[in-house]
């Protein structure tokens, strides 16, 4: 039986016996990690190229295409790429913004096989990696085991002795970074056929690695979560480093009992490999280690995110490829969105708020910083002065997000949570706003100056009597520019 006819009927057998089975089996046996980084490696080009064992992974278990950041949040290079996969946090936090690892906060974000060691240092876990950088300054002394493969031996070293502890060792974390991809990238171009061929290399080093682990003695007791992802793209003519759409592309292929055979997801992030490994070898995950990753295997999709079959490609805008669904000014069932004060005129995608995509978004102009809007996920709410000017307008933008009637408790207090990114330029003005019953609006929060994408949490005091809250957010300015909001939510404590 091929490897490719293998998994496909393991998750169909999987499938037949319904997600409680699929779950109790897998809580029977032993949980294990393999994550396998391939370098520059584009998904687009994977699925054109011939590559058979990366194929049966997308078919036995989730496909998440995904984007990163660009300047001045880091560029787009291996060190802040795969420092971010490996700790689960952003370059905001760990620090790193090119190869050197200069200033790196690895002490505070360790790498997620440190973090699975200080847990439960019991488990065995083990790193190699063809970029020796990885292995000698992003994963601590703490691991186990950590190889950085001679330059002489390359990705077929690494392959090799990553097969043969998953073969004859006991292992319960393995991260294998491969880099060939990313050499025929530099080498000869994203587009080109040498390209091509470095995937078609990878796919059968990945395919005896996962072969490996299908070989174990043990396998059948065993619990493998399989991650493979890139730390950047690749441009057509060769190279990253800079802010196109092409070189800040990543994704993730994972396949494990928790996730759906075949399914497609939009609201995974680079961070979300660490998060996920942790949480496979049921390691609480500390609110205290301020993680930006959370687990695939716990998709917590938002009332937004609901939109991205209603999406539109563009309308005004030209810098955005035809073909990408990206907008809707349609809400989502409960949310409204206020234009009566909203001028006239503008590029159309921006005309009060709009739901959008990273994928859209950033493309509409490219270096003005909103490839920093990392944490929002999937479809977020942005209010975008900037853009809206581009074409005539009359009148300023003034423009309210309005959500639906959140249940509280009428004396208590409540939370208020969302991501949020806001870039700032007088005379624009961001207010958070929130009624109760219907009554009148009362500001919670002003932004009038820049802020970088985060969570934010407003503590609300509920007046006495009061069974429901809902939220505004009202975005005013000119020619400005921008307000992210994603994730809103209002939880009783």
């Amino acid at each position: 039986m091929s490897r490719r006819t293998f998994l496909v009927s393991a998750a169909v057998a999987a499938a037949s016996a319904g997600p409680l089975g699929a779950v109790a089996r897998a809580a029977a046996r032993t949980p294990k990690v393999l994550v396998i980084g391939l370098d520059g490696a584009l998904l687009s080009r994977i699925k054109d190229a011939a590559a058979p064992n990366l194929d049966a992974l997308m078919a036995a278990g989730l496909t998440a295409p995904s984007s990163i950041y660009a300047d001045p949040l880091a560029p787009t290079l291996s060190g802040p790429g795969w420092s971010t996969v490996i700790t689960g946090v952003w370059p905001d936090k760990h620090n790193v913004k090119d190869n050197s690892f200069t200033g790196a906060r690895f002490t505070q974000y360790p790498d997620f096989l440190t973090r699975i060691e200080t847990a439960r240092p019991a488990l065995a876990t083990y790193a190699v990696a063809s970029w020796n950088p990885l292995t000698d300054t992003v994963f601590s002394a703490k691991v186990d085991t950590r190889v950085s493969t001679p330059g002489a031996e390359y990705d077929t070293g690494t392959t090799s002795r990553a097969v043969e502890r998953l073969r004859d060792g006991n292992p319960d974390a393995v991260f294998v970074h491969l880099d060939n991809i990313d050499h025929a990238g530099h080498s000869y171009g994203a587009a080109s056929q040498q390209y091509l061929d470095a995937i078609q290399g990878a796919d059968a080093q990945v395919g005896q690695i996962v072969a490996a682990v299908k070989a174990r003695p043990a396998y059948a007791a065993e619990d493998w979560l399989i991650m493979v992802t890139a730390d950047h793209g690749h441009t057509d003519a060769g190279g990253h480093g800079g802010s196109t759409l092409q070189e800040r592309q990543t994704f993730l292929i994972a396949a494990g009992a928790a996730l759906a055979a075949g399914s497609v997801r939009h609201d995974v992030k680079m961070p979300d490999v660490a998060a996920s490994a942790l949480a496979h070898l049921g390691i609480a995950i500390d609110p205290a280690w301020g993680l930006d990753g959370r687990p695939v295997q716990q998709p917590s999709p938002d009332d937004f995110d609901a939109l991205r079959g209603q999406l539109q490609p563009r309308a005004d805008e030209t810098g955005i490829p035809a073909g990408v669904l990206g907008f809707t000014h349609t809400p989502p069932a409960g949310w409204s969105v206020d234009n009566s004060a909203m001028g006239t005129g503008g590029i159309t995608e921006w005309r009060g708020w709009s739901f959008t995509t990273d994928e859209f978004w950033t493309q509409a102009q490219r270096d003005q910083n909103r490839e920093g809007n990392v944490r929002a996920r999937n479809v977020f709410a942005v209010a975008d002065g900037d853009e809206w000017n581009d074409k005539a307008v009359t009148g300023t933008f003034d423009s309210t997000l309005v959500s639906p009637a959140y249940p509280v408790t009428g004396g208590g207090t409540a939370v208020l949570t969302y991501t949020t990114y806001y870039r700032q330029e007088a005379p624009q003005k961001g207010e958070v706003l929130v009624s109760y019953d219907g009554g009148t609006p009362v500001t919670v929060r002003t932004y009038t100056a820049d802020v970088p994408s985060r969570t934010e949490s407003v503590t609300l005091q509920v007046p006495a009597g009061a069974t429901s809250a809902r939220v505004r957010f009202r975005y005013t300015g000119g020619n400005n520019w921008y307000w992210v909001v994603d994730g809103v939510r209002i939880g009783r404590v």
